[in-house]
């Protein structure tokens, strides 16, 4: 069976088509392949009887995640490639529905799941924001300096508290460093991997979603530079009621394994 490797804005994963293979196991499998390229994880293809397909998730640590922003653009552009859906479909996740657009070759968009968490204060100054439900769990929290060439200082901050007690579930944690009117830099610390990730698409839409409910959004786009690349949030709502939010970047295809499962 091949299995590919992808990256969308740096998060990269393992992917496979199993649809009429769902009995696999695939904790097993993210383990082994994400052990074997470094990535960040593992995503299967199956059927769906409610969308075009169902995309099943897993950190490199082999857990089940609940969506993957920048996996579920991935998954789109597989799915086009391989002929399995149009350039306009519908993924089932674990967190709800995701539509999906292919924009051109290499960019697609995806409409992230509306938050179904999202408390600015959870711990202190650190917002707490699940998209979808369940949601993915993001912790959030403005950085005042350079962020990026702070990052070995703040690793172990950033890790404390992906573990910390008021983030019942663990978290994703999102440092965004303010660079101009509705542009930041962003730092994410993935629970799964365990490390900082080159991205994350749904810490970038949790920090969009902070920023707008802060009213520090007011035209409602996002420009997030992350290490691996930059994404677009766009988010459309009124009176604090977020209504929609899309993400939008780059994807790429890499190697291909022939690997016998």
């Amino acid at each position: 069976m091949n299995v590919y490797y992808m990256n969308g804005a740096g998060n990269d994963f393992m992917v496979m088509d199993a649809r009429g293979r769902e009995e696999l196991d695939f904790s097993a499998l993210a383990l082994e392949y994400c052990r074997m390229t470094g990535a960040d994880g593992f995503m299967a293809v199956g059927e769906s009887d409610i969308a075009d397909f169902r995309l099943h998730f897993y950190n490199a640590d082999g857990s089940r995640g609940e969506m993957c922003g920048n996996g579920a653009r991935c998954i789109c552009r597989f799915a086009y490639d391989m002929g399995i859906a149009g350039a306009e479909m519908t993924v089932q996740t674990d967190a709800g529905l995701v539509p999906g657009w292919r924009l051109d070759e290499n960019q697609y968009k995806v409409k992230l799941n509306n938050p179904g968490v999202l408390d600015l204060h959870r711990k202190g100054q650190i917002a707490y924001v699940e998209l979808g439900d369940p949601g993915v769990p993001h912790a959030v929290a403005e950085y005042n300096g350079d962020l990026w060439a702070d990052a070995d200082c703040i690793w172990d901050h950033m890790r404390q508290l992906r573990y910390d007690p008021a983030f019942p579930k663990g978290a994703n944690v999102n440092f965004y460093q303010v660079l101009g009117d509705a542009e930041v830099r962003i730092l994410t610390f993935e629970r799964g991997v365990e490390d900082f990730t080159l991205a994350c698409g749904t810490g970038t839409g949790s920090v969009a979603c902070t920023l707008w409910l802060k009213g520090k959004l007011p035209g409602g786009t996002l420009t997030a530079h992350n290490r691996g690349g930059t994404l677009k949030i766009t988010i459309s709502g009124e009176e604090g009621i977020i209504h929609s939010i899309y993400l939008e970047g780059p994807t790429e295809t890499g190697k291909v394994y022939e690997l016998k499962i």
